[in-house]
């Protein structure tokens, strides 16, 4: 009897040391948001103040410039992944930096006044091919040709003359992308004070010296005014910053 009764405490016991409390077995698993996979559980995330409708997307993915450059430790340095993605960049519009597809306004006419210089665009002074001319500036390793206009399908095949600036004497004014489906200007904000750029035309050849390279406002114009003296302005966009462009000018030697 005595030994029946060990048995029984003993099984009694070692019910209550191995009983779970029931109200552990007993929770929730939210699943995380759509395309938030792995979400932190912290209150204070980044997903908390970050603006949500950012580009996260290869689209805009930097390929990180090397291991201890002066640039490593720089936010938003390195090359694109997928330039050609970069939103806008295949779409309308005219040059193109991260922020999607931008465009400069358009030059009005009669922006040339007494005492200053200018050659009208016309049907005999395009080449065969289309083109208006060829550029070169031997300090970034370009040689490319210019067309009229610089809308988005113009900028797709190289450089691109403003409407309604002069084509040779006077102040020539032209723009090309940096990013996207073409890179002509990639490097403009590079050239220095002194650098050579050569101008060809139906007109003849001329060769011109940078003498500024600075940041203008996007809706600055006063760069593609007339001029007395023969020059060329050229424009680009400035990398994440859709407000502005670097503009070169350049005087004939």
């Amino acid at each position: 009897m005595k030994h029946w009764k060990n048995t029984i405490l003993s099984a009694a016991l070692l019910a209550v040391l191995t009983a779970t409390p029931a109200h552990a077995l007993e929770y929730t698993m939210e699943a995380p948001d759509d395309y938030l996979f792995g979400r932190p559980t912290s209150d204070d995330t980044i997903y908390e103040w970050e603006d949500p409708n950012v580009d996260r997307s290869k689209n805009v993915a930097l390929i990180p410039p090397a291991f201890g450059s002066p640039t490593s430790y720089l936010p938003g340095s390195g090359t694109p992944l997928t330039p050609n993605l970069i939103p806008g960049a295949l779409s309308g519009g005219g040059l193109v930096n991260s922020a999607g597809s931008v465009s400069y306004p358009d030059v009005e006419g009669g922006n040339y006044t007494a005492g200053t210089a200018f050659t009208q665009v016309t049907s005999d002074l395009y080449y065969s091919a289309g083109h208006l001319g060829t550029l070169k500036i031997p300090a970034i390793g370009l040689s490319t040709k210019v067309y009229q206009g610089t809308d988005n399908a113009a900028l797709r095949k190289g450089v691109g003359h403003f409407k309604n600036t002069s084509l040779w004497d006077g102040n020539c004014c032209l723009a090309a992308h940096n990013r996207g489906t073409r890179d002509d200007f990639k490097d403009l904000h590079t050239l220095e004070p002194g650098d050579t750029i050569t101008w060809t035309t139906k007109l003849g050849t001329r060769t011109y010296e940078v003498i500024s390279v600075t940041k203008v406002r996007e809706t600055d114009t006063s760069g593609t005014a007339a001029t007395s003296d023969n020059r060329l302005t050229l424009y680009t966009c400035v990398r994440d910053q859709r407000d502005y462009r670097w503009m070169v000018q350049a005087i004939e030697r």
